[in-house]
């Protein structure tokens, strides 16, 4: 039996500052996961990351990503994203001085 889809964001890299960006339902791209479209349709998720990838002079790297929904819109599902929505590890600026 298939697996049943589960919600996803449209994630990549910004290509100048190497920032983790999302894309918005607006087609615009964030820095902030909360702002991220919530795709759950997996045609609809297919479509929005070939919308991403026709971009290779503003993202690299762009793939969907598992979501939650959570009180404030899209939260990471896994590890590797919570990682990446919070920003580099190494020092305390940017996203990691606002925790």
């Amino acid at each position: 039996m298939p697996r049943a889809f589960t919600p996803r964001i449209v994630t990549a890299s910004d290509l100048i500052e190497g920032d983790v960006i999302y894309l918005t339902a607006d087609d615009r791209w964030s820095r902030r996961i909360e702002e991220a479209e919530l795709i759950e349709d997996e045609a609809h998720a297919q479509l929005r990351l070939l919308h991403a990838e026709s971009q290779p002079n503003r993202v690299v790297g762009a793939y969907l990503a598992e979501v939650r929904l959570g009180h404030s819109g899209p939260q990471p599902a896994h590890f590797r994203e919570a990682f990446r929505a919070t920003g580099p590890s190494n020092y305390a600026h940017g996203k990691q001085a606002d925790l």
